[in-house]
């Protein structure tokens, strides 16, 4: 019999109340980074505007302080203080000491709640180094203090309380989280798409840790209706009011808000009880198939068209349109931990009839926009059937068909995609270099020609007429559009190599929206990177060192002995660098930094809006947004 390595029961380990969390935080929050850290506030929020949706709260206050802790506030009923019988402990620590624990599992504590498996605010007492409550409820005051996840005492009542609510502070354990400073901007763009699905909801956001507190108000009369607006603003709309309908029957309820702009993109979001539903769902699916019927038979029953046309298809009806849809249904049906996809079936017929007869009745009593709306949606279905044909020009052959790549592509030789990366670079100068510089084995090296087409301002039979984008397109092999395959990436790094310059930091930009735009599933898979070429080359004797930024390279001229001469070389260009100097620095797996881009789901209008304002048409739009982020600028040449 083979050795069973002393396995035994006493090798059996069970972790006891919040010890599952801290072992193992990412399953809990999904990272120990930047996300996992404001996915903490959100889970304190998200309690909140369960009572808000229950009907019991209509104001949430967050604080960020100097310490780095955070404190919620919110006027709802509080969390029930008395005991719960079966654990013989305050409902205030049960909640907070035990997962799967709350009052949205039945009876009649929440009818509608975000926070569906009850992990949340348990999670964040686990994973903070201490956590202070106060409940006011029952014209009395509650408080009670924890540290590593357990009660340093009982809860206490303290004082008379003449109104109602929760206030949580907690400070998280940074032995736990890389970083425990939170970011306002992150936090504002998720408590504002908070306040925009929770009409009338206050939600103040205050940052006390500059020396002048910084305070964001977020409160919206309109709903969704002006979150639709918000995605809007700055681009030229169809019609001057967005579309908007709500039904509510034993299914649930349902908000739609919808609007059409005379861009190419198109910004459909929805929601399930608050929750932002990035892979769709059922309801989603309603929205879609009422959306593309109603508008065609629309378009058949005024002639617009004609009857040997065929059907405008659901991707040219939806080009330029920002649509919000919100359910709110007692039992949510998600797939996984994660609440990317609502699987309630009966969700689907539901919105679809919504939608249908809401849309109808609109267009039937406003021909104007109507017949707008149609027009816009079938010169976008003759685009792209001249897109479909350009496409032929770029659409990637065998790996065997080399002779269909570009001609200025340096490709690598081996040919496992999971193994390669790509190297898109600017100007031929750094391609040339770059060419010198790789490990020809899995590098391959595009150079591009100046700055490419801005594609957020171009449709897509006029991005793929560019030569650069033509480039791009065919080097990377998974084609655009409806024609897009990850699995036929080439590659599995595309990695942006710019100048750290202005222009440099316009290319990437450029790039980086052609990514967006066209290949979104790139960056949510993953593969694409920016390179992070040195700034600095300090020379000291036969010695060298490089600095990425100007406080590196402070830390760099602090280390050298007094008196030691050295020479200081600014690059400017990667073209400056040597091939040796840029495989040492910004190529070389053993010792580059690549920063990863992702797109954050928790904030899924914060990119949009971003690539709106920064890469449109809206000059004031655009200036605004510079003026809001310039102090987070790390370097600029002028």
């Amino acid at each position: 019999m083979a050795d069973n390595g002393s396995y035994s029961g006493k090798d059996i380990q069970v972790l006891e109340g919040l010890e599952a969390v801290r072992k193992r935080p990412s399953m809990y929050i999904g990272s120990t980074g930047p996300r996992g850290l404001h996915h903490l506030v959100y889970e304190v929020v998200d309690n909140s505007v369960d009572e808000a949706l229950a009907g019991f709260c209509t104001a949430i206050d967050i604080t960020l302080h100097a310490d780095d802790s955070v404190t919620v506030v919110d006027n709802g009923r509080g969390i029930p203080v008395d005991n719960v019988p079966k654990y013989r402990k305050s409902g205030v620590e049960v909640v907070l000491t035990i997962l799967h624990a709350g009052g949205k599992f039945g009876g009649e504590g929440y009818k509608v709640s975000g926070g569906l498996h009850g992990v949340g605010v348990s999670v964040v007492n686990a994973l903070s180094k201490r956590l202070e409550i106060e409940v006011r409820r029952d014209g009395k005051t509650h408080t009670q203090v924890y540290e590593y996840g357990k009660p340093t005492g009982p809860l206490k009542a303290s004082g008379k309380a003449k109104a109602t609510g929760t206030t949580l502070r907690f400070w998280s354990d940074d032995g736990i989280f890389e970083t425990v400073s939170m970011n306002f901007e992150v936090l504002a763009t998720r408590m504002r798409e908070t306040a925009f699905l929770n009409k009338n909801l206050k939600l103040m956001l205050i940052d006390e840790r500059e020396l002048e507190p910084r305070t964001e108000e977020f409160r919206y009369t309109g709903g969704i209706v002006d979150f639709v607006k918000y995605l809007n603003e700055g681009k030229e709309t169809l019609h001057s009011k967005p579309i908007y309908f709500e039904a509510e029957a034993t299914e649930g309820a349902v908000e739609v808000a919808l609007q059409w702009n005379s861009g190419y993109s198109d910004s459909v979001l929805a929601f399930a009880n608050n929750i932002n539903t990035t892979e769709g769902g059922t309801h989603l699916e309603g929205f879609k198939n009422a959306l593309t019927r109603t508008i065609n038979d629309y378009a058949r029953r005024q002639n617009i068209l004609k009857e040997k046309e065929e059907n405008l298809s659901g991707e040219d009806i939806r080009e330029g349109l920002a649509a919000v849809i919100s359910v709110k249904l007692r039992d949510p049906q998600f797939e996984g931990q994660t609440k990317t996809k609502l699987g309630n079936t009966e969700m689907r017929g539901f919105v679809q009839q919504m939608v249908t007869q809401g849309l109808a009745e609109y267009l039937e009593e406003h021909p104007k926009p109507a017949r707008a709306i149609v027009m816009k949606c079938s010169q976008a279905a003759k685009a792209r059937a001249a897109a479909r044909k350009a496409r032929e020009l770029t659409r990637r052959k065998s790996l065997l068909e080399s002779s269909t790549l570009p001609g200025k592509l340096a490709d690598c030789s081996l040919r496992d995609a999971a193994l390669t990366e790509i190297y898109f670079v600017e100007g031929d100068s750094a391609g040339g270099s770059a060419k010198q510089a790789r490990d020809r084995s899995f590098q391959a090296i595009l150079p591009l020609k100046g700055k490419i087409l801005n594609v957020e301002k171009a449709g897509i039979t006029r991005a793929l007429s560019s030569d650069e984008i033509q480039a791009m397109i065919t080097a990377m092999g998974t084609g655009v559009a409806e024609e897009f395959d990850l699995a036929q990436a080439r590659y599995h790094r595309a990695i942006i190599m710019t100048d750290a310059d202005v222009d440099g930091a316009h290319i990437r930009c450029l790039i980086l929206t052609f990514f967006y735009r066209f290949m979104k599933e790139m960056i949510e898979a993953g593969y694409v990177y920016i390179a992070q070429p040195p700034l600095y080359k300090a020379t000291f004797g036969k010695k060298h060192e490089y600095a990425y930024t100007d406080r590196q390279l402070e830390q760099v001229l602090a280390r050298l002995p007094e008196g030691t001469k050295y020479s200081l070389q600014r690059y400017k260009g990667l073209g400056e660098m040597n091939p040796d100097q840029l495989w040492e620095t910004t190529m070389d797996p053993e010792r580059r930094t690549l920063l990863r881009v992702t797109l954050d789901e928790d904030n899924a209008s914060a990119a949009e809006v971003a690539f709106s304002e920064l890469m449109g048409d809206a000059v004031e739009a655009r200036k605004l947004f510079i003026q809001r982020h310039a102090k987070d600028v790390r370097f600029l040449d002028i």
